[in-house]
């Protein structure tokens, strides 16, 4: 049995094109490729068609695996030979239990890599239009966690510090706590005016950005009923949104347009659509594939010289006579005394 290896992939914050040239080229390698939530099942196009695809995604109450059981189950298929891809959104450890995993497998004494990714801390805020750092108004950033794991006696994260240790502030699982995250910040020493971004589903045609005051922020929050995932943005900085906001007024953004083209076709449609912020969903409904007899096709090619006219109607059609033609022996001469529409 061939040993099997792990790879721990990044895949980046939402927008498929924002994973990495390695990741992409890891999926495109996999036996097994487990995936969760905030992974763009885009991404999955590039699978081998026979590779096993498994969703472990977690959402806010709502589980498939616990982390024990999805540790177990990527060492069990690696174990059987398999190369095996964990995609995980954002970046493996940036607070994605990605070292947890990565300790499980090298336990099982599996080898394997650590793709990074583009974490969601950096990008959002970016497709937000608002910059982490600037030299007019800070040169400081932090990134923390706003939801600590419940079986911990006490927090470790010292909010008095942070208000007014860094400049700006990015906060990632914290909408849920924001209140009570706001109201430590400004006990901390950070000015109630401060400037706060929310942004959700950063990244994707779904992204949305909530702008207030650290103050009153959390009861924004409330009102506009934001769920996860949210990242949280805090400083000056934020200001600066009105003039670089750049993704949000895309022609398309917002748009989801149902692509039905073949797979293999539809790759420069999807690209230019979403150059323009669309959100495009792959669904072929057609499969091109070579017929199962072509003895109907090569008696056509071997008389050509008897035909007026040749019609192709489509450009698969095109693609798989003239394939066919070469392998024939013969070549574009064959038509030169035939119209060709």
């Amino acid at each position: 049995m061939k040993q099997g290896k792990v790879y721990l992939v990044g895949a980046g914050p939402g927008d498929p094109d924002l994973i990495t040239v390695k990741g992409r080229g890891c999926l495109k390698r996999a036996d097994v490729i487990i995936y969760d939530h905030l992974a763009s099942a885009r991404l999955l196009t590039y699978a081998r068609d026979d590779a096993e695809i498994i969703y472990v995604g977690k959402q806010q109450g709502s589980h498939t695996l616990a982390q024990d059981e999805m540790n177990k189950l990527i060492v069990e298929k690696a174990k059987q030979g398999h190369i095996v891809v964990r995609l995980k959104g954002g970046h493996p450890f940036i607070f994605g239990r990605g070292g947890e995993e990565a300790e499980a497998v090298a336990q099982a004494k599996v080898p394997f890599e650590i793709v990074p990714g583009i974490s969601s801390a950096i990008a959002a805020p970016t497709y937000a239009g608002i910059p982490l750092t600037h030299r007019g108004y800070t040169a400081s950033v932090g990134f923390v966690t706003g939801h600590e794991d419940p079986t911990k006696p006490c927090s470790t994260v010292d909010w008095s510090k942070l208000a007014t240790g860094v400049g700006t502030l990015v906060i990632l699982m914290g909408v849920k706590n924001l209140p009570k995250i706001a109201e430590k910040l400004i006990a901390g020493g950070r000015d109630p005016k401060t400037p706060v971004a929310l942004v959700r589903w950063g990244t994707t045609p779904q992204q949305t950005t909530l702008v207030g005051a650290l103050d009153t922020i959390g009861v924004q929050a409330e009102a506009a009923r934001l769920t996860p995932p949210v990242a949280i943005v805090v400083g000056e900085v934020v200001k600066l949104r009105e003039t670089l906001n750049w993704f949000e007024k895309m022609p398309l953004f917002g748009k989801s347009v149902v692509v039905t083209r073949a797979r293999e076709q539809a790759s420069e449609l999807v690209a230019r659509l979403s150059a323009l912020g669309a959100e495009c969903l792959e669904c072929p409904t057609i499969r091109v594939v070579p017929p199962e007899d072509w003895a109907p096709l090569d008696a056509a090619i071997d008389r050509l010289d008897s035909y007026d006219w040749l019609v192709l109607t489509s450009v698969n059609g095109v693609s798989f006579f003239f394939d066919r033609l070469y392998k024939r022996g013969k070549d574009v001469r064959a038509l030169r005394d035939v119209h060709t529409a």
